[in-house]
């Protein structure tokens, strides 16, 4: 059993995890938790042992001097919360705590079961797991998001694509689908990032994934310089595909193939979502009251393994399970969802996209 102390009662908490690695091209997904972490001061109260789950030949530890006596910083993943109680006083106020660090590299089941265990103890309503992958995507355009998610009726719920992907999966498909089997609600949100300018960082990705979980949890995050670091990314880019016809030519084929294939997305309701966001950006408000707020979607008070596979939470050298979720409060309600998630790219085969 994990036991928690100094950590208060949260309000509302969502779980969002990122993790370095396969998961995160230009970076794009670790630095969104680290822009949440540094916007609202998280708090780091949790950190998994490092030799249960990293090769350090792989992940080396680094050697750094504090003040003339020398210290190690062992890769991990920390576990912070923040609690953002609305934005300037404005909007929903929820709290969240923030997974942050590198796809271990051994006992993934084990490494899900403890990530599990935190959201159970302290009341996570629903998991969020970013990633960023390559793609056939044009720098010029906007940074194509999907919402996925492998269970059914959370899809109906939030207007989410059900994972159909088939293939290698890295740690976001693995805990996503541990969540889906312990009865977790949990949703991956995937960026699309151009190939041909896949090196970090990627400022405009990380926009576009804090972009989308603000519209999943209904909470306005503030976005710092993120905007003017994205613009200038973009014109860096332009000036170094100018320099390249052939890599200007490459941009404009697929500037076509997407406009192209975005003009059925051009409607009456995709303009008012847009418009939406826009006003609530600006006025500070929470968005139209819709169901399935995450705060709906928690698991029955009581909930337990019997009935679900519970092969992704069983740590099989120890035979330890996840502990079991504290009773929900007799006060928890629904309320707003989710848009719609955008359009998947179709290039699953070279990456981990919608796997979930």
């Amino acid at each position: 059993m994990i036991e928690l102390e100094g950590v208060p009662e949260l309000i509302d908490p969502v779980m969002i995890c990122a993790f370095e690695g396969w998961n995160d091209a230009g970076d794009a997904a670790s630095s969104a938790v680290a822009h949440l972490d540094r916007e609202w001061k998280g708090e780091v109260f949790a950190a998994l042992d490092a030799e249960d789950y990293y090769d350090f030949q792989v992940n080396r530890p680094t050697v750094w001097l504090d003040g003339g006596v020398r210290k190690i910083t062992w890769p991990t993943t920390r576990l912070s919360v923040v609690r953002t109680g609305g934005t300037e006083g404005k909007g929903t106020s929820r709290d969240l705590v923030l997974v942050r660090g590198i796809e271990p590299s051994m006992r993934w089941r084990s490494f899900c079961n403890e990530i599990l265990g935190f959201a159970h103890e302290l009341g996570v309503e629903m998991v969020v797991i970013l990633g960023s992958l390559l793609g056939d995507t044009p720098h010029t355009r906007p940074v194509p998001v999907s919402g996925v998610t492998s269970d059914p009726d959370l899809a109906r719920t939030l207007d989410l694509e059900e994972s159909r992907y088939e293939g290698p999966t890295g740690i976001v498909g693995i805990l996503q689908e541990a969540c889906t089997h312990a009865g977790v609600p949990a949703v991956s949100l995937w960026a699309a990032v151009p190939h041909y300018v896949s090196q970090p960082p990627n400022p405009k990705a990380t926009l576009a994934l804090l972009n989308r979980l603000e519209d999943l949890i209904d909470l306005r995050i503030p976005q710092g310089e993120l905007p003017e670091d994205a613009r200038a990314w973009q014109l860096g880019v332009d000036q170094l595909a100018a320099e390249d016809s052939e890599v200007a030519e490459y941009v404009q084929s697929l500037e076509e193939a997407r406009d192209t294939a975005d003009l059925p997305e051009a409607s009456g309701e995709a303009i008012a979502r847009e418009f939406e966001r826009y006003l609530r950006r600006r006025d500070g408000q929470p968005g139209p009251a819709q169901p399935g707020q995450p705060g709906g979607l928690a698991a029955e008070p009581g909930l337990t393994e019997g009935g679900r596979d519970g092969s992704y939470l069983r740590d099989t050298a120890s035979g330890r399970t996840r502990p079991p979720r504290r009773q929900a409060r007799d006060d928890e309600a629904g309320g707003d969802g989710a848009e719609g998630a955008g359009p998947v790219p179709e290039d699953e085969a070279d990456g981990p996209e919608g796997e979930g």
